[in-house]
């Protein structure tokens, strides 16, 4: 009984300890944009532009982007801009070596990234648009950048020039669990310099860019609901002809 007790307070602590390893910052919900196809051909073009120069989509082809619309030559003229071909995987040209010298490490996968961030907090897609969304200036790290979701990221905030220079203001309060301490708390966002987009265009170009990701981590959800639901009417049939079976055969009996 012991061990059992161990054992499930384990596993009450590991979503906490996940959480609280990215600061524990509550997350936004994510605008639904996964049947917008022009939203989704936006974030493509967010994600080549602003992402694929340093994480990869090695899951990914050029051409699979023509279920959201796009025809091989609209991907070959906006999406293409090295010698790749419309049929190859969505890779990023910067070495792991150049990776590990200026960033310490290398730029994960984005290919399923929003279903391996999903969690008790939220899904992946609340994570990745909180987190694009909570950058803000701090010159005591190497990049001069952090964010709240996730302290002491080693990602710069390549998006800096739509969204701007932001400092986040944090004040000390009492803690609710321990009134003899204190707790650093996040009390807002201070805009330095203003970027090429205003506040409500930037969240809305970022609900693009994490629609688009979440249609990249499984291209064919949309498919896959629809299927399920005729799988639950057939079942639903097969359950209401079996009661009618079942229900003449005893009477029968009877």
């Amino acid at each position: 009984m012991n061990l059992l007790k161990k054992l499930l307070a384990v596993v009450a602590l590991v979503p906490a300890l996940a959480l609280a390893s990215e600061g524990g910052f509550p997350l936004d919900r994510a605008p639904d944009r996964s049947s917008d196809l022009s939203a989704l051909q936006n974030g493509a073009r967010l994600f080549v532009n602003y992402c694929l120069n340093c994480h990869s989509a090695s899951l990914v082809r050029y051409n699979s982007l023509r279920k959201i619309g796009l025809s091989d030559d609209q991907i070959r003229e906006n999406l293409l801009f090295t010698s790749d071909k419309v049929g190859d995987l969505m890779k990023t040209s910067m070495s792991d070596k150049d990776a590990k010298a200026w960033f310490g490490g290398v730029p994960p996968d984005l290919s399923v990234i929003v279903r391996a961030k999903a969690s008790n907090a939220g899904t992946g897609a609340d994570y990745v648009y909180t987190y694009l969304r909570t950058y803000y200036k701090d010159e005591s790290r190497p990049t001069g950048w952090n964010n709240l979701v996730y302290p002491g990221v080693g990602m710069p905030h390549v998006l800096w020039e739509l969204q701007g220079v932001r400092k986040a203001k944090f004040v000390e309060e009492k803690d609710p669990h321990d009134p003899s301490k204190t707790v650093h708390s996040f009390a807002g966002f201070e805009q330095v310099t203003p970027g090429k987009l205003s506040s409500q265009a930037y969240d809305a170009e970022m609900a693009d860019l994490v629609g688009f990701m979440e249609w990249m981590a499984e291209p064919v959800k949309s498919k896959r609901q629809q299927i399920g639901v005729w799988v639950l009417l057939f079942l639903a049939l097969l359950v209401f002809l079996t009661w009618r079976l079942n229900a003449s055969y005893w009477k029968e009996v009877k």
